[in-house]
């Protein structure tokens, strides 16, 4: 055997130890009460499979430093926002932090904001600190900066304010200028499918001209929804990658041009070809300290929000990049399903985002985003240590839209959730309820524009099962449908949903943590506005309610779909 394939093969062999003693490690977390993830990207033979990031990690930006890559994306109006996410590999990712731990204006976003809040940041590194721009549609674009992504990061700078101002990301000359380019939402702006350029000041906290659009959209035939621009430099162009026709059915371009301002030439360098990974959506370039080059992008799954691929990049004789597989070398590749790892250096352990907690405090697991700003009253640790305790907040009395919200909890701002980690997978957990009144409910829920909600019902003659639904709860004139289940005495109760394939959600209960009923019809999980479904916990109490109780959760499990 050649010496070449023996290092090949050696290679294979220690990457594949290294997975096997990963998996072995997960395996025992499991029997010892842990959790087993229910989506591994790393293959541990030296390729991984997309989704790299297989939850809502909406718009992601990534920069790499040293050897160390962080990645940024959307949050909307969940808090905390901004989540920033580490990998030495760009394929084994776990959350590290936010940069936000509340959403400024903090009045506005003490109540649900669906849809407004953080869209598309960037995140970069320069002169010793990491910086990310972040736009809020309704006020403008922000910064916030760190020396440490893991530690606190600066509060947030109006640099920009203005409707309609998305998807900033800025850019550092080599002669010292510093450039914002971003893009419009119609909504706010009335404008759209055009990129804005300004010129910022040397410490990028002020703009300094009124901009200029350096690409209109509308001057390319059949173009529409051009937006998330990111901005580089390479060989003495300008390079602007750019996604258009929407997020459900588009591509990624690239504009290029030898000075800033243009004229831009511009090229699709992905699509979804002959895939079934659908408009492979803005994203991010970075390279390796080996010099490879990699795209990270975002699609579309509905129900599963955005989730994110890595795809191999390339760069043509003629200074064009290429993104993906490109084997008839037309200049326009298509997303890889399975690829080979990138070359980072040594093999990593298998890392995916957090999903189980056993909240043994002090603190919620990062995984964890409220619907609004939270208070404190919400929630302890300290009142049963090794217990999650979530207060009864009384439900809004009135809908955002001003209208009453008669038994209906949309807008709620108490929900505590996490993002569907796999099209396919359980959460169990272990609840005990304390209701002061009645009418109160807790337990767990699969939350969306549709919501449901498992758990226990204070009624007047006691408490009981209950599977509460809503369909179209963001509608004007939803109401909840329930299901009732048997007379409950304040013990503990195990619930459960199982989510199949297609966001199907079959809930069940256990009183033994052995054998667990089915309750109600299957639930077919749905979205928020421009984000996935989520999955989490509530207690809630009716408005007004002068007093209320609490429920105390044990831990929350996030498994592979448990065997029937």
């Amino acid at each position: 055997m050649p010496p070449n394939c023996v290092k090949l093969s050696l290679s294979r062999l220690c990457r594949s130890v290294l997975f096997l003693c990963c998996l072995t490690s997960l395996f025992r977390s499991v029997a010892e009460g842990g959790t087993l993830p229910p989506w591994i990207p790393d293959r541990g033979d030296g390729t991984y499979q997309n989704p790299v990031l297989c939850a809502d990690y909406s718009d992601p930006d990534a920069v790499r430093v040293g050897r160390d890559f962080y990645l940024v994306s959307s949050s909307f109006h969940n808090t905390p926002g901004l989540p920033i996410l580490h990998s030495q590999d760009l394929v084994n990712w776990t959350l590290i932090n936010h940069a936000l731990t509340v959403q400024p204006p903090v009045d506005h976003f003490s109540r649900p904001r669906h849809g407004e809040g953080v869209w598309a940041p960037a995140i970069r590194y320069h002169d010793g600190k990491f910086w990310i721009f972040y736009p809020d549609p309704d006020y403008g674009i922000y910064i916030t900066t760190a020396t440490n992504p893991a530690n606190a990061w600066s509060p947030p700078q109006l640099i920009k304010p203005g409707r309609g101002l998305i998807d900033p990301c800025p850019f550092w000359d080599d002669n010292g200028q510093v450039y914002l380019i971003h893009g419009w939402a119609r909504s706010r702006a009335g404008i759209a499918n055009l990129l804005t350029l300004n010129q910022l000041s040397p410490d990028a906290t002020r703009v300094l001209d009124a901009g200029t659009v350096v690409i209109d959209g509308a001057k390319l035939p059949d173009w529409t929804t051009l937006e998330g621009p990111k901005l580089y430099k390479r060989h003495g162009y300008y390079y602007v990658f750019a996604p258009s026709g929407g997020v459900t059915g588009g591509y990624q371009a690239v504009f290029r041009a030898t000075n800033i301002f243009g004229p831009y030439e511009h090229r699709i360098v992905l699509d979804q070809g002959r895939t079934p990974v659908n408009g492979p959506h803005q994203g991010a370039w970075v390279d390796t300290a080996a010099g490879e080059d990699w795209f990270l992008h975002f699609q579309d799954r509905g129900a599963y929000g955005r989730v994110v691929h890595l795809e191999p990049m390339s760069w043509r004789a003629d200074d064009w990049p290429v993104i993906g597989h490109d084997p008839q070398n037309t200049g326009t590749g298509e997303p890889v399903l399975v690829h080979a790892k990138p070359n980072t250096g040594p093999a990593q352990p298998i890392a995916v985002p957090q999903t189980a907690d056993e909240f043994d405090g002090p603190t919620l697991g990062l995984q964890w985003q409220w619907n609004a700003n939270p208070r404190a009253a919400w929630m302890s640790f300290s009142a049963r240590p090794g217990w999650l305790r979530l207060a009864g907040v009384p439900a809004p009395a009135l809908r955002n839209d001003g209208k009453p919200a008669t038994r209906n909890i949309y807008d709620a701002p108490n929900f505590l959730l996490q993002k569907l980690p796999a099209p396919e997978f359980t959460v169990t957990t272990k609840m005990e309820f304390s209701p002061a009144g009645t009418g109160e409910l807790a337990g767990l829920t699969v939350f969306g524009f549709d919501y449901a909600v498992l758990g226990v019902r204070s009624t007047t003659n006691g408490s009981r099962l209950a599977l509460v639904v809503n369909h179209g709860a963001n509608q004007p004139g939803a109401e909840e449908r329930e299901w009732s289940g048997p007379d409950f005495e304040n013990a503990p109760v195990y619930l459960r949903v199982t989510v199949s394939n297609g966001a199907l959600c079959q809930f069940a209960y256990s009183l033994d943590e052995q054998t667990f009923i089915p309750i109600g019809d299957p639930f077919k999980a749905v979205g928020d506005r421009w984000i996935g479904a989520k999955v989490g916990l509530i207690a809630s109490a009716p408005a007004p309610a002068e007093k209320t109780g609490c429920a105390d959760f044990d831990w929350f499990h996030v498994t592979p779909v448990a065997a029937p």
